[in-house]
């Protein structure tokens, strides 16, 4: 195998696979069972290997490879991943990866929950950090969740998309009604309340992670019925925003380089400090199922808005000395944006 390059490979049910290989540096490995795997000698890499069921290049799930390619550049680890992995493939492809030796297994098990968690019971001595809608379980001590709680920084896209629109009247478009999503709508509309009190809302939902086209339809039919700012929770929308002239609110990603003429700001995710935990957790051998949806939080470097580009200075300075202040009160603990998991529906 090439290593330190991207090597195309096939699967037997031909997923195509990217493949990113370091080799490990430093003493040998000696094995030992345990939720951490593999105790590790000083200076070892620790092998990590991610299964994802859409391109890497999408959103939600660049941030991750991002964070284990910062991973991969410090040293850290060795990283292995599967892309455009189908539900049907999934657990397979779990135990492809747990038998090869893998420390650290990450990925999202949003629709294959029961396979994934018996794949980690069959391998107690692997750790698996899981994007995941439930809670940790007892009856798999090896199985910690993860989501990407940025309610933080999508309520303040919020306050500064509230300052924007003149009509009032906001364009939602999401992938799936699920916590995830969710969690950041409902955030990002209270924030909107703060600037734009009485903001109409048209939320909807595609029905797919990774569908610009049905994603632009969708938006399109939401800027024809008045929508003048566009939430984009899924790709596909910022395109429709531009070919409209209106404005949009970037989601997980800054794309603004893409759209500088229509995309006002971004709520960024920022997965290294999830991944960086779990990584450490592996190696002093404390891995367990916990809830790490915590270290997406603001105050624990999870996720930010990034400067305004190309908008410095056409947002109100008002608002953004409110965004600011409202920055530092998530930052200290004294303001909290609310977590509400429920499905956000048009008003």
């Amino acid at each position: 195998m090439t290593r330190g390059v991207f090597v195309p490979t096939i699967s037997a049910s031909g997923v195509s696979r990217r493949t990113v290989i370091k080799a490990a540096g430093g003493a040998g490995i000696l094995a030992m069972a345990g939720p951490a795997g593999r105790a590790l000698a000083q200076g070892a890499k620790l092998k990590v290997a991610a299964i994802y069921t859409v391109p890497v290049e999408q959103q939600w799930v660049s941030r991750i490879h991002k964070a284990a390619m910062t991973a991969v550049e410090r040293g850290d680890i060795e990283y292995v991943f599967s892309e455009n992995t189908a539900n049907a493939d999934y657990e397979r492809v779990m135990r492809e990866y747990s038998e090869a030796g893998h420390d650290l297994i990450i990925g999202e098990v949003f629709a294959v929950e029961d396979a994934a968690r018996q794949v980690a019971r069959d391998y107690p001595d692997k750790a698996y950090l899981m994007g995941s809608s439930f809670k940790p379980q007892d009856d798999t001590p090896n199985f910690a969740v993860f989501d990407n709680y940025i309610q933080d920084a999508s309520y303040l896209t919020g306050i500064i998309a509230g300052a924007m629109t003149t009509s009032k009247n906001i364009g939602m478009v999401g992938g799936f009604p699920i916590p995830e999503v969710n969690r950041l709508m409902h955030a990002f509309m209270a924030g909107v309340a703060e600037t734009a009190p009485g903001c109409r809302f048209q939320v909807a939902f595609i029905g797919s992670w990774f569908d610009p086209p049905k994603a632009k339809e969708t938006a399109f039919a939401q800027i024809d019925a008045g929508a003048d700012v566009m939430y984009a929770e899924r790709f596909g929308v910022s395109d429709a925003a531009k070919e409209r002239g209106i404005l949009s609110i970037g989601n997980v990603i800054d794309t603004q380089a893409d759209y500088p003429e229509t995309v006002v700001a971004s709520a960024l995710w920022h997965f290294e400090p999830t991944l960086d935990t779990a990584i450490a957790r592996v190696r002093d051998k404390t891995f367990k199922a916990e809830d790490y949806g915590i270290y997406s939080f603001m105050k624990e470097g999870g996720c930010s808005i990034p400067p305004l580009g190309t908008f410095e200075g056409k947002v109100p300075a008002d608002v953004m000395k409110l965004v600011e202040e409202r920055t530092a009160a998530i930052k200290a603990g004294t303001f909290t944006v609310a977590v509400n998991d429920e499905e956000p529906k048009s008003n």
